[in-house]
This record gives C-alpha cells, structure tokens and sequence, in this order.
C-alpha cells in the first residue's frame, strides 16, 4: 500500500455521472467520473497480461513496456487507468477514515526504507549505482551486495542474541519489543577501513 505524500491534493473519483450531488460535504475533493464502460470492454485484455505476468509467460517489465504513457492510445492502456482510478478511489476511502491502515503504510514502509538505507550505506561506491551495461560486472556488483547483505545479517543476529543472553532479556521482552528487533543496523560498522597513525614514528615520505 502507498504512502501518499500529497494526500491533501489527492481526488475521489466518481462511479457514474450525475452523482456529485449526492455527497455534498465532499464537493471540493470529487472530480470526473470513471468510464466503467472501458474496463468492461478491456477486460479480457487485462486478465491476459494478469494471468501472464502471475504464471510467468510475460514479465511486468513487458507488460509496462506495452501499457505506458508513451502508448497512451492503447485501448486498454486507456482502461487500466480507469482501473487504477477506481482502485485509488477505494484505497483512499478506506485509508483516510481509519487508523490501522494508516499504522500497517507506515510500519512497512519503515522497514523497507530501513532496509533501502543499510542498502545504500554497504554499497557505497559510486554512490550505489551501476554506471555499466555489462551484464556480468552487474552480476557480480548484485551478488556482492547480497554477500555483503547476509554477513550484516548474520552478524547482527548473533550480536542481538549475544546480548539478550548475557544481560538476561529474554523473559523481560514483551511482543511490542520483540517486533521491534531487526537486524538491519549498521552504526558499529566502519565501511572504510581503520588507519591507525603513530605520531611519534617518522613518517615514510620523510626523506632519510
């Protein structure tokens, strides 16, 4: 589920014509209404793509490559956004009212972006991009992230039941605070290495 940044500029879109007037407290959050009549007449294209991308006989990368602005008047591209507008529509109704979706957007989105940020913190050179086409040099760049990615893991989790054991934690945790352990923390790692510097040596480039 997103997050909607700009949530107060965001728009209910109707289910029919003529029905503004029955909801007359939300007029100034109400625009046009969605042609249902194009997600009907799609709808066997829809479920194609769906079916293919579920059963992996087409990729979502295929399938965003056929259905995008660039296309915009493909008749189905036409109906996924009418689709997509629907799908917005009741997204917001059930998010704005209520607290728990609120709490599980949130929740998730700061695991992910937990983990987005130790992402970027391990894989600091050329500031985590891959500035090459080669498809093996972005291989082995991947594969090492994920080497990089398990070793953290790993040894967080020891460090986390190493401490919990020694100071006797375990009864003393609640399930609040056991949702709260992650692994995913990296403040006692120091990416670049240690340069230890002995002030009272001479120095090599000091000329004999």
């Amino acid at each position: 589920m997103p997050r909607l940044k700009r949530i107060k500029h965001e728009r209910l879109y109707l289910p029919d014509i003529g029905m503004a007037s029955n909801f007359p407290n939300l007029a100034d959050v109400l625009t046009h209404p969605i042609h249902l009549e194009l997600i009907e007449q799609q709808y066997d294209e829809m479920v194609k793509a769906t079916v293919g991308m579920r059963y992996g006989y087409a990729t979502a990368e295929a399938i965003l490559r056929r259905y995008n602005s660039d296309n915009s008047t493909h008749p189905t591209y036409k109906a996924l956004v009418e689709l997509g507008k629907a799908e917005k529509t009741i997204f917001l109704c059930n998010y704005l009212p209520y607290l728990e979706p609120k709490q599980e957007v949130q929740s998730g989105l700061n695991v992910i972006e937990n983990w987005n940020g130790t992402n970027d913190f391990i894989f600091y050179g050329r500031r985590g991009r891959f500035e090459t086409n080669n498809p093996q040099d972005m291989e082995i760049s991947m594969l090492s992230l994920h080497l990089l990615q398990n070793c953290l893991i790993l040894i967080n989790t020891l460090l986390l039941e190493r401490t919990i054991e020694e100071r006797n934690m375990l009864e003393k945790l609640n399930p609040e605070d056991t949702r709260a352990l992650t692994p995913l923390f990296y403040g006692h790692v120091n990416p670049y290495g240690l340069f230890e510097l002995d002030l009272d040596k001479a120095s090599f480039l000091e000329v004999a």
